[in-house]
């Protein structure tokens, strides 16, 4: 990490349901974590170049040694090097087979038609559902780490349930929603056809069907539909200044006014009128400083199709 001085952002940090911004300073080798609840005003700047945090063991950070420059366009917030390092001992890559601790298989419900399996460490609770935006879920069961990946891939082999759904999908499935009684009917029934699947594996405890929705945590209800996003990734010399509105998982949305949107002034955009998402993996690697105008700079696009892979650890 470059050693430029400040506080660098390191990306999502969640409090529960509550969203936030994780920061480090590699002068110090200290961590904070700043709150951003509904209503609470920014007005950030990005300064100098996006650059890799380094690896992340439990509390610790090991900053990279190359203070490598990265994308500023991908939510992976790491260089090839400290990747590389990071997956050599990663539940998500398959490098930690021997790890002792019970894990938790989960449904999870994006969207009609958006149910997904996973795993997650059962010491995390529901923290991963929330890092994921996933709108209502189920635990499926619990157990060693290994039989609970027998039981992901049964679902995915026997059910065609999926172990990931890209943001773009995500995103356009909140725009139409259907009430909560028929996502959980549709999480029950999967629930069902799951415990009925022959090669269930035996070290792996059941868990009764019990649901749990975000709606409200979310802040679901105040995401007008078709909410535009921060475009690409912001660069250096990008001001994001507004409100926040509600917070998905990664997905921080803002009130304010846009200069841009996709690549035209809007000379016209009034305060209180335009919300727009920022991807805040995007802003891992950043130093972020007061802005100085009134008026989020970078380039604000309509939402868009297709998906993308979900980037970030399993545990």
């Amino acid at each position: 990490m470059s050693a430029s001085g400040g506080w660098w952002c390191t990306g999502p940090s969640w409090a529960g349901t509550e969203p936030g911004l994780g920061w480090y300073s590699p002068e110090r080798g200290e961590r904070r974590r700043s709150a951003l609840p509904v209503g609470k005003a920014l007005a950030f700047a990005l300064t100098g170049e996006r650059r890799c945090p380094g690896v992340r063991r439990g509390a610790r950070r090991t900053a990279c040694p190359y203070a490598a420059v990265i994308d500023s366009g991908v939510a992976r917030d790491q260089c090839a090097d400290c990747a590389r390092l990071d997956r050599s001992r990663s539940v998500a890559a398959d490098t930690m087979a021997d790890d002792p601790r019970t894990y938790g298989v989960y449904l999870a419900y994006f969207g009609p038609g958006l149910l997904k399996v996973g795993i997650t460490a059962a010491e995390r609770g529901a923290a991963r559902l929330v890092e994921q935006g996933a709108i209502t879920y189920a635990w499926l069961g619990h157990g060693p780490l290994m039989a609970a990946r027998r039981a992901e891939a049964l679902l995915g082999s026997a059910l065609d349930v999926r172990d990931r759904f890209g943001k773009a999908e995500k995103r356009a499935a909140r725009a139409a929603l259907p009430p909560v009684p028929e996502r959980v009917a549709a999480l029950a029934g999967l629930h069902a056809a799951a415990r009925g699947l022959a090669g269930w594996p035996e070290a792996l405890e059941p868990a009764a069907f019990a649901w749990t929705d975000h709606t409200e945590a979310f802040g679901l209800e105040r995401i007008p539909a078709g909410a535009g996003e921060v475009a690409g990734g912001p660069a250096a010399g990008d001001e994001i200044v507004g409100d926040v509105v509600a917070g998905v998982g990664a997905d921080l949305y803002v009130r304010g006014v846009v200069k841009e949107v996709g690549g035209v002034v809007d000379a016209g955009a009034k305060a209180g009128t335009t919300v727009f998402v920022v991807d805040t993996r995007l802003l891992a690697g950043w130093v972020l400083r007061g802005a100085t105008g009134g008026v989020t700079t970078a380039v604000v696009r309509a939402p868009k199709g297709g998906a993308e892979d979900e980037q970030g650890s399993l545990f």
